[in-house]
């Protein structure tokens, strides 16, 4: 596990225990999101995120259980997968779950986006394009990209953000430019709007919108388990809400279902221990008061593992 971020975000833990948790909930056929079912909300999956507020999104990291995860978010009302695609995946023994799980997905009418990212792709565009975004690609299995790089966790962050965030934008035109028809979309800390960054023309602007301008739409990471209040999901996700608004670009809010601490700092930021009946009174919260913004595109969740562990 990487050092805590200023997002507020365990770094993709694979913890030990999610096919149990996973089998689990699906044994169970959980049916607890509210809204219509994924079959149902096919119509608003398209090239790129859906506008429906309604939309829910899943970050899986853990692929090992295609039919649970895949029951899971079928029974949860979620219409997208975000689902990890390791480098060079033609070879990868991973490749069959990825199969299984794409095609039961799409046959449920859920949206599959290959997931991938790593700090240390900014120093290296061109090893993502060759080893990890055109094998994704050439499976056929994904519809759209969608990175989460977190730039912020390298050391160079501190001593030259200025070159990093060059560099991280530079990968995102290089993967642009590499995608063909696939949408790219990127994850992004809800305090990225306080990040200077230039324009293409060398402008002054900030790292937020310079993503959005370079992608087809963000995730912002406004982790918080209350939807209210001045240190809220509704408040923190303003920013890029607004910068997705102004730029035409859809910005979804995620929300932390995973364990990140015991300190304050850390069990404000997630639905760790809660229930799932409690969590969605704070969701339905957070999506009543972000819906008036022209760019929310709905939520997205973190992850298969910390969601299916919850209890009703």
């Amino acid at each position: 596990m990487r050092p805590r971020t200023p997002s507020g975000r365990s770094r993709r833990s694979r913890l030990a225990g999610l096919a149990a948790a996973l089998s689990a909930v699906a044994a169970a056929s959980l049916v607890l999101a509210p809204g219509a079912s994924a079959a149902t909300r096919t119509a608003t999956v398209t090239t790129t995120a859906s506008s429906s507020t309604d939309s829910r999104a899943l970050w899986v990291w853990d692929t090992s259980t295609p039919v649970a995860t895949v029951d899971l978010a079928v029974s949860s009302g979620i219409d997208q997968l975000f689902v990890a695609v390791p480098p060079n995946v033609a070879t990868s023994a991973q490749l069959p779950n990825l199969r299984t799980l794409s095609e039961r997905a799409r046959a449920a009418g859920i949206r599959v986006d290959a997931l991938g990212g790593d700090p240390g792709w900014v120093d290296n565009p061109s090893w993502v394009v060759t080893y990890w975004l055109k094998p994704a690609r050439a499976t056929g299995l994904f519809t759209g990209i969608h990175v989460d790089v977190e730039p912020y966790t390298t050391p160079a962050w501190t001593t030259s953000q200025a070159t990093v965030v060059a560099k991280y934008l530079t990968l995102l035109d290089t993967l642009r430019a590499n995608a063909g028809s696939s949408a790219i979309e990127a994850d992004i800390p809800f305090w990225f709007n306080g990040i200077p960054a230039k324009t293409s023309t060398g402008a002054a602007s900030s790292l937020d919108r310079e993503i959005m301008r370079r992608t087809s739409g963000v995730t912002v990471m406004a982790y918080r388990n209350t939807a209210a209040g001045a240190d809220g999901t509704l408040a923190i996700a303003a920013p890029a809400l607004a910068a997705g608004s102004a730029l035409g670009k859809p910005v979804r809010i995620g929300q932390e279902t995973t364990y990140l601490g015991d300190t304050a700092v850390d069990t404000k930021q997630t639905y760790y221990g809660w229930t799932r009946t409690a969590m969605e009174g704070q969701l339905a919260q957070v999506t009543s008061g972000a819906t008036s913004n022209a760019s929310f595109a709905g939520l997205a969740i973190h992850d298969a593992r910390g969601y299916a562990a919850m209890v009703p």
